[in-house]
């Protein structure tokens, strides 16, 4: 076993990951698309959710174990000496040295590109480069090849940028950026959210009691507006500083005037169409907040346990004659309901007609309930405890469940059809009044409850639904804060959602209407912001009206792009079943509904005049206006005589509406904008939101979607898998990400393209997972990827064009080599194109990093170093080396433009793009162009070398055993057999023994002196003391045998040749370290000092 893989020795996957790596590295490299990588790596993203740490990091460990140097321009293989190589450069660096005459003709690598990457002060310097040419403007006009637009869904200017932040907008800034090289014409605008409660609270929180008796509406607003300025000015600054390109001149934020009249404009032309109404419905409401929430305002913890109860409702009719009669008058319906503080608003009883109900008799009781006592989550009510007989109605199908819920036995007395029960009549448990038993709809279910719907129309969705079919008045004896009002009788004053929602409870038991009580753990609506529980509770408000247009918006889904696919049935599944949108709010911090009420009879006055009349004075004042206006003002000059008639409305928009209109505000009115977007990018939970309000708005005016194609992601968590908070101590904040903490140690400052590359490097389609290790790995491979350019840097130092060796003069190791990278740059743009940015990472981590290392760069090393100056085969690597350097810089620079711009900042030779223009930055550089004939490299010499890489992993662990045994130190102390009775194979690694190109030549790709191939006769005598052994495909098998290299070591290269001491004048060199030495200028002779 080689020492490299007794590194994995006490993990077997690691080691088999390894295995795969070192034994088909370069297989990558042939595949034609992403759509195989796809096929061939699996679906789930690396560093995904639900990975252990063990498969999160094997992949990463594949890159920390390529054999990377400890010296300075490193791709070192520890199976080599430098020798005078390193003498050389310890030389140059002020070391004493042993004589060594030759060390001068070495050609080192030379650069001023750093190691280390100082991202503290470097990448700000080049941000500030960037922005003193403004060279994202720059790069964008003069692009011609059309124009791309990602639109920015704002976030809320609300505290501080946190990793999810990060996420999303670097995301989009990879975009961005890949499209500039793709020559398009980039229109980035950033947006703010700049209304609505939270920072609405802020303000409140920050003044004492004192100060919010004197604050007015206007002074409210304008402290909400510096706030939330100030918030803004904090995030564009850290989005700057994690390298994202925008115009940060010209944001838009809600609260500009020509975006408020954008907004006020849209909501015109959807209540021109007539969808927009006033109405009394059941709106989900925050006491905590005390207004009305849209459902993209809510979340649903969990844990959230409710009161249920199972209440009888005694009944008084029957509907039909003689279905009934003989159970009165002990016959009650039982119905169950998780919020027993609605019981006072009930109006009806709902049933599914076409489910089977029974009447049943209660039998059986027993008083011991022993199980129950002291038990907080369930206890029977009185009612069971009374000797009466008693006569319940429910679903047939929950019969069982109820018995063993309830500790009776029911005995079924009748059977039939919930449509038998309409028009029935039963005595409301509190207020004594007649109510009836209605038929619902397809909610009613027997998966739970009684089979029976308690039905308050003022408090939930479908109640009013139902009510409005049989006319039932819409009742909510709710206030404001969450209170009964004096409507509910002897409840007022009591929290619903506390001591009243007790007491409701209490005097049902105390009538014998309460059969159980039990705790429910189900999911509950909560207010986002306050973190409290909301209610359902009609309220006069404004709606828009999705059934107008939720056909329409249905049609346009299908036609968006949908990335993942699977967003396309979420948003689906959301539109299709939601109700009619709440767009009102009752806060003072937001964007006016642009309505006025008549003063006596409250009749709304809006119509085209008056709102285009209110959008005419925000977009010139803002909407302060509408609070510091008189109505007279405020009012079209037709309308102002009767000023005095009218007030103005007080509700504001939803924030969903004031976001939702932002392709109005900013895609409609920026130069150099168009509609429909190309690209909208944001988190998952934007289903419910940002995507679908400006979905529906869109629709609603424009009757087509303001988007062609739609990118989520999914939440941050920590390396656990856990959601960040700060009580558990997990939050990874990015600005400690890039500049680091107080402990340099614990939290090292890794700078933007390290979170850049983590970002690339997820699979964004499900969660993603971020911690200290991770960051760790992250900043591992960014430091071989930074070695792996400085590797190319210092090798170009002296490169120009003119050098270029046309291709088919190259030695065939060098078009394979060209043949590689073009299918690289082909995969990695057809990822770009597909947003697949993982993939991208991992082809990157594979090829640049792993096999160039492994394979090219190491053989490399000798022609450069020891080949001669303006040698063939140095010119041939360095063209090789060039066009290396010059694809890697494109293909990563979306990803890692800081690396990227550092490496062109000190690019050692003068590069133009194909129209004759110097590119100054590297975003100037235009996406390489597809290069047919280097994808031309026959198929068959491809396979060929895939198996000359495999034959060379399994000589390197042949001389591994050699190194061992101590028969060799250095490789190039080694000479090699090989032997097959593969005609075809032998005679293919003669040649290649004996090719013209000596870069070619087995020798060099095996880094040792000597490489002889045997006939099966000669095998036998051949003097090897190691041995092993390459199977190919097909089982045909080359047989490897190591001895000492023949002849003696070159002082130069030191590789060993029997030419060594047959040149008098330079008795210690090789033939080729001789014919380079011959050929340099006589050194100029020395100057003394005066």
């Amino acid at each position: 076993m080689s020492s490299f893989f007794k590194s994995f020795a006490g993990n077997p996957r690691e080691a088999a990951a390894m295995a795969m790596v070192q034994s088909s590295s370069y297989r990558i490299l042939s595949y034609k698309t992403c759509s195989n990588l796809r096929r061939t790596t699996p679906s789930n993203g690396f560093l995904s959710k639900g990975r252990s740490s063990t498969k999160v990091f094997s992949f990463l460990y594949v890159s920390q174990y390529s054999t990377q140097p400890n010296n300075e321009f490193g791709h070192s293989s520890k199976r080599r000496s430098r020798g005078p190589v390193m003498a050389a450069k310890k030389a140059a660096e002020g070391e004493k040295q042993e004589d060594g005459k030759y060390k001068h003709t070495v050609d080192l690598p030379k650069t001023g590109f750093g190691m280390r990457a100082n991202s503290l002060v470097r990448e700000p310097e080049i941000q500030k480069l960037w922005d003193d040419n403004q060279v994202f403007k720059r790069v964008s006009d003069k692009n011609n090849g059309g124009s791309f637009i990602l639109h920015d869904g704002p976030p809320y200017a609300n505290g501080d940028l946190h990793m999810g932040h990060a996420l999303n907008k670097i995301l989009k800034d990879i975009i961005n950026r890949y499209k500039l090289l793709q020559n398009y014409r980039v229109q980035y605008v950033p947006g703010w959210d700049c209304h609505g409660l939270p920072i609405e609270l802020k303000v409140l929180q920050s003044l004492d009691q004192e100060s919010r008796k004197e604050l007015t509406p206007v002074k409210l607003r304008a402290k909400a507006a510096k706030f939330a300025k100030s918030t803004v000015k904090t995030q564009m600054a850290s989005f700057k500083r994690y390298g994202v390109w925008a115009d940060w001149n010209n944001p838009y934020l809600t609260l500009d005037p020509e975006y408020e009249a954008a907004q006020i404009e849209v909501f015109g032309q959807m209540a021109l169409q007539g969808y927009i109404y006033r109405g009394r419905k059941p709106v989900h409401w925050s006491p905590s907040s005390r207004t009305a929430l849209a459902e993209a305002e809510l979340e649903y913890p969990e844990g959230h346990v409710s009161r249920s109860i199972y209440v009888l409702f005694k009944l008084v009719s029957g509907a039909k004659t003689g279905l009934l009669e003989e159970f009165f008058p002990n016959l009650s319906v039982a119905i169950w309901t998780t919020t027993p503080w609605t019981v006072p608003a009930n109006a009806a009883v709902a049933v599914n007609a076409k489910l089977q109900y029974s009447v049943v008799e209660v039998q059986s009781y027993t008083e011991d309930d022993s199980a129950l006592k002291g038990s907080k989550k369930k206890r029977l009510g009185n009612v069971l405890k009374n000797q009466q007989t008693l006569f319940l109605i429910v679903a047939t199908d929950l019969v069982p469940a109820l018995e063993a819920k309830w500790g009776v036995k029911l005995i079924i007395n009748k059977t039939f059809l919930g449509s038998d029960l309409e028009n029935c009549r039963y005595a409301h448990p509190i207020d004594n009044k007649e109510c009836p038993v209605v038929i619902g709809g397809d909610y009613i279910t027997t998966e739970s409850g009684t089979g029976l719907v308690h039905t308050a129309p003022g408090h939930g969705q479908e109640d009013y639904a139902t009510g409005l079919k049989y006319g039932l008045s819409v009742f909510s004896p709710v206030d404001d804060e969450g209170k009964f009002t004096e409507e509910a009788g002897q409840f007022s004053g009591l929290s619903v959602l506390a001591e009243g929602n007790s007491a409701v409870v209490d005097y049902l038991d105390e009538k014998l209407s309460l059969v159980m009580e039990e705790s429910y753990a189900h999911k509950y609506p909560y207010d986002w912001r306050t973190k409290k529980p909301t209610i359902f509770r009609a309220t006069e408000q404004w709606f828009a009206s999705v059934e107008g247009f939720r056909g329409a918006t249905m049609d346009a889904i299908s036609n968006v792009k949908w990335i993942p696919p699977q967003a396309e049935n979420r948003i689906s599944a959301m539109t299709s079943s939601r109700s009619d949108w709440c767009i009102s709010r009752q806060r003072t911090w937001g964007v006016p509904i642009p309505v006025f009420y008549h003063v006596k009879t409250k009749e709304p006055l809006m119509n085209e005049e008056t709102i285009d009349h209110v959008k005419s004075i925000i977009s010139q004042k803002g909407s302060d206006a509408w609070w510091y206006m008189s109505v007279e003002d405020l009012l079209p000059e037709k309308y102002r005589d009767k000023a005095a008639d009218y007030e103005k409305g007080t509700d504001t928009m939803d924030v969903w509406f004031d976001s939702g209109s932002s392709w109005a505000g900013v895609l409609g009115k920026r130069d150099g904008l168009s509609f429909p977007a190309d690209v909208y990018l944001e988190g998952t939970d934007q289903h419910r939101g940002w995507f679908q309000s400006s979905l529906l708005t869109s629709i609603a005016t424009k009757g087509k979607a303001p988007y062609s194609a739609v990118i989520t992601h999914g939440f941050v968590l920590d390396e656990k898998g856990m959601k960040m908070s700060k009580s558990l101590g997990n939050v990874v904040d990015p600005r400690m990400v890039i500049e680091g903490g107080k402990n340099s140690k614990d939290a090292p400052a890794y700078g933007a393209d390290v979170l850049r590359l983590w970002v690339s490097s997820v699979d964004y389609a499900g969660d993603v997972l971020i911690g200290p290790q991770i960051l760790r790995q992250m900043s591992d491979i960014y430091r071989k990827l930074r070695g792996t350019l400085r590797y190319l840097l210092g090798n170009l130092h002296d490169w120009k064009a003119d050098n270029a060796v046309p291709y088919h003069s190259l030695p065939i190791i060098d078009q394979h080599a060209l043949f590689q990278l073009e299918n690289v740059v082909k995969n990695i743009k057809e990822c770009y194109d597909n947003y697949q940015f993982f993939r991208i990472f991992q082809i990157i981590q594979r090829f640049i990093i792993v096999d160039l290392s492994n394979f090219y760069f190491d053989v490399a090393k000798d022609r450069l170093y020891t080949g001669g100056t303006s040698s063939f085969t140095r010119r041939s690597c360095q063209t090789v080396l060039s066009a290396h350097l010059l694809s890697i810089l494109r293909v990563i620079a979306p990803i890692l433009p800081h690396l990227a711009e550092d490496v062109w900042q000190n690019l050692p030779f003068e590069y133009r793009n194909e129209d004759g223009s110097a590119a100054k930055f590297v975003f100037e550089l235009k996406w390489p162009s597809l290069n047919e004939q280097l994808l031309s490299f026959p198929v068959e010499e491809s396979h060929f070398w895939e198996k000359i890489l495999e034959l060379r992993t399994e000589v390197n662990k042949v001389l591994e055993l050699a190194r061992n045994g101590k028969l060799i130190g250095s490789s190039l102390e080694a000479k090699v057999y090989l032997c097959t009775e593969d005609a075809v194979m032998a005679s293919k690694l003669r040649e290649m023994c004996a090719a013209e190109n000596e870069a070619d030549t087995l020798q060099r790709i095996f880094i040792t002196s000597q490489v002889e191939v045997l006939s099966p006769t000669e095998k036998e005598k051949a003097d090897a003391e190691y041995k092993g052994e390459y199977v190919e495909e097909g089982n045909n098998r080359v047989w490897i045998g190591v001895s000492r290299a023949e002849g003696s070591k070159c002082e130069r290269c030191w590789n060993y040749s029997s030419k060594v001491g047959s040149f008098p004048d330079h008795p210690s060199l090789c033939f080729r370290c001789y014919k380079v030495i011959v050929a340099l200028p006589p050194p100029e002779p020395a100057v003394a000092a005066v």
